[in-house]
């Protein structure tokens, strides 16, 4: 069961922040965690407030249902995300997420403190999955470009290493590509291991995959 007491170090509701923590232990994927939990605080009356928290792998929304009998909850993943920002007013502030598509996901009264950790927490997330993409995509298209830089390489180096028999640096060339495709397919599963998108059994599954295909 997951602790709340460091969902509590900006003054969430304790009642609260427990029945939404114990509801959302259950819904978590493997090597997803909570990050950040903010609670809504209406100006008036505050008995259901709405709560929002962040983890690793997504932003979930949590609304009290049936007079608080039951708890609704929505979730966005980081990838359906363009950006996160927050307004603060006079009550509180407005923790405003947009969505790729669809209408702006819009929170009111979330106290200020709690508003800015939330979009700071967010925002980091979102720049971490924005740079797994990048990282991704370059190695797309370096494995694309391979065959290409394979047979290009030895014509830029043969000006260099021609005093040598240019063959046997052509073949150790071929050989060295390779290995240069797996050192970053293992340095791309590190990461992922390492930002808790895999487990550890599937790290060391996929590392064995690579390794044999040597």
């Amino acid at each position: 069961m997951i602790s709340i007491d460091r969902f509590l170090s900006d003054e969430q509701d304790p009642k609260a922040v427990e029945k939404v923590i114990g509801k959302l232990n259950d819904l978590l994927t493997t090597g997803e965690e909570i990050l950040y939990l903010a609670v809504q605080k209406k100006p008036a009356v505050n008995l259901l407030p709405d709560c929002i928290a962040i983890t690793n792998k997504r932003i979930f929304y949590c609304e009290p249902g049936n007079l608080g009998l039951t708890m609704n909850f929505k979730d966005i993943s980081w990838k359906s995300v363009k950006e996160v920002s927050f307004k603060e007013e006079f009550f509180g502030s407005k923790f405003i997420c947009v969505p790729q598509h669809g209408e702006n996901i819009v929170t009111e009264f979330i106290p200020k403190v709690q508003a800015r950790k939330l979009h700071q927490a967010a925002n980091q997330q979102l720049e971490e999955y924005k740079e797994l993409v990048r990282q991704q995509k370059l190695e797309e298209n370096r494995a694309t470009a391979s065959p290409i830089n394979l047979n290009a390489q030895p014509v830029v180096e043969i000006p260099v290493i021609e005093p040598v028999a240019p063959e046997p640096i052509q073949i150790a060339e071929v050989i060295e590509e390779p290995e240069d495709e797996t050192t970053l397919k293992l340095r791309k599963l590190k990461t992922l291991y390492d930002k808790h998108l895999i487990t550890q059994e599937e790290y060391e599954a996929k590392k064995a995959n690579i390794l044999d295909s040597l």
